[in-house]
């Protein structure tokens, strides 16, 4: 696809679920987002783990879009990135969020809603994941997060986190008030004010890389993992999940938890948003009653009313079928 905010195309891998060809109906999308170093071909992996969620009904037909992100020698941390020094920073959320997703919704037949998206991502990309969900809830309705390489307050003075300019400025690779400003809490902050509601689904390896010097213990993913979980759970609105897996910061934690992560989420998600009715009732100042919920031939829903008091009026439209109300 081509980005206009990027001048440039940006690739992906798509899997759309079996029956689509000759369907016609809307399906919720999964954005998977690859770690530092790798590219779209990473997440490939896990196909058959889909087919097997939908096959078994565990999860509904699913469109995934796999982006690739090779911006900032493939460490971008997919944030906007003003550094100007060798292989200098892109916007790269801003292209996100104004050409791709726009793209897949305009390309697929997608729920093109909150209710319908939710991103997941491992290690770079969970922290890419992480930052989306908080930074864009009103794009995305749930999040899976995996080994998440994320560092609070700052990262450890050998971190590549440092290294390749997404959090630079300038011709400074690394700039701490441009980290804090991107990092999850500031995120978590912004989340907290907009009164929407999001799952995340939080996993990490227990024999993630240790950090040799005492003084970077907290900075091990394992322990990181765990204070994001701990700070996002108190927030009003976000519903949030924590696993501890057996294994260290590759597909041996990321596969499962991709697939216990994806039936969590889809508990919430990836159906059609309710049309409202319109209608005009008018009540009464004593008592009004609803009662007996009957079908006609045609499909349509009929509630029944009773009302009291003077002038007792009221004027219901039927329900077409699938409405909620």
């Amino acid at each position: 696809m081509r980005s206009a905010t990027l001048g440039e195309d940006i690739d992906y891998n798509v899997y759309l679920p079996a029956g689509y060809a000759d369907s016609t109906q809307c399906y919720p999308v999964l954005y998977l987002l690859h770690g530092r170093g790798d590219s779209m071909a990473a997440w490939t992996q896990v196909k058959s783990r889909l087919d097997e969620l939908i096959g078994s009904g565990e999860i509904p037909p699913t469109i995934a879009i796999l982006p690739d992100a090779p911006w900032s020698s493939r460490a971008s941390w997919y944030v906007d990135s003003a550094y100007r020094g060798a292989d200098p920073g892109r916007p790269v959320e801003t292209a996100f969020f104004r050409d791709q997703v726009p793209h897949v919704d305009a390309t697929y037949r997608t729920i093109a809603d909150r209710s319908g998206r939710a991103v997941a991502g491992y290690s770079m990309g969970g922290a890419g994941a992480l930052r989306y969900s908080l930074a864009h809830p009103d794009v995305f309705g749930a999040s899976i997060v995996l080994s998440p390489a994320v560092y609070f307050p700052l990262p450890p003075a050998d971190s590549s986190t440092r290294d390749f300019g997404a959090f630079g400025k300038g011709t400074d690779p690394f700039s701490e008030a441009t980290y804090r400003r991107l990092n999850w809490p500031a995120a978590l902050k912004s989340f907290a004010s907009t009164g929407l509601q999001s799952q995340m689904y939080i996993a990490v390896g227990d024999d993630e890389y240790k950090n040799p010097k005492a003084i970077d213990a907290t900075h091990d993913l394992d322990f990181e993992a765990h204070i994001v979980f701990n700070q996002a759970v108190r927030v009003p609105n976000l519903t949030s999940e924590f696993r501890v897996v057996n294994g260290g910061h590759d597909w041996d934690v990321w596969g499962p938890s991709f697939a216990d992560g994806a039936k969590h989420i889809f508990q919430y998600i990836g159906k059609p948003p309710a049309t409202p009715m319109q209608a005009t009732i008018t009540g009464t100042a004593a008592e009004d009653r609803t009662g007996g919920i009957a079908t006609d031939a045609s499909g349509n829903v009929y509630q029944a009313v009773a009302v009291e008091g003077r002038n007792a009026r009221t004027a219901l439209p039927s329900i077409p079928t699938g409405t909620s109300t």
